[in-house]
This record gives structure tokens, sequence and C-alpha cells, in this order.
């Protein structure tokens, strides 16, 4: 079913509104609020976000084990435990369960 809408213009009209008094005053006390000192302060998850992103770059890889799995991959001789897989995921949802319990 169709719906003729009448009268629908099909350019946008115009609305003025006038200017903000003191536009010019605001902006400079913003930017002298600025200009004093903002902080900011990191929560716990986030310091331990930013210590593990920093500490990953010197964990050790092993290029010959990634290599052999890109060897794997692409003439597709790589295989996957679907037994361990399927442990590991219900390991992992166990343990976020626990800490979801814990922070309530």
């Amino acid at each position: 079913m169709a719906i003729d809408i009448i009268g629908k213009t099909s350019s946008p009209i115009p609305i003025k509104t006038p200017p903000k008094a003191g536009v010019e005053s605001e902006k400079q006390v913003a930017v002298a609020n600025t200009v004093k000192g903002d902080s900011v302060a990191l929560t716990t998850t986030t310091q331990e976000i930013k210590k593990a992103l920093g500490s990953s770059s010197a964990l050790p890889v092993d290029i010959d084990r990634v290599n052999s799995v890109k060897k794997a991959l692409a003439d597709g001789s790589y295989s996957v435990d679907a037994e361990k897989v399927a442990k590991k995921l219900i390991q992992f949802e166990k343990l976020l369960s626990r800490e979801n319990n814990d922070q309530q």
C-alpha cells in the first residue's frame, strides 16, 4: 500500500537562529580553563591493559612455529583438535562467569 504525501518539499527549509551573546567570551573562558591544566585519571583496568600491551612487545615469538603454522595453513595440512578447542572454550566461559559474579 502506497502513501502519497502532498505538499512535501524536496529541499530543506533554512531556519535562522539569533547569534549567541558572548560566544567569544565563552571561547576565551574555555581556552583559559584548558591552559590552567587538565588531568586524566586512568582506571585500574586501563592501566592493566596499557601494561599488558607494553610488555607484549617484549615477549619472544617462535618464528619457526609461526612459519610452520603458515605453511600448514597454506597447504591444507593444518588440523584442529575440536575436542581440545571445546574444552578451552568451556574453561574460558567458566572463568568469565566467575569474574562477572565476583564483580557483582
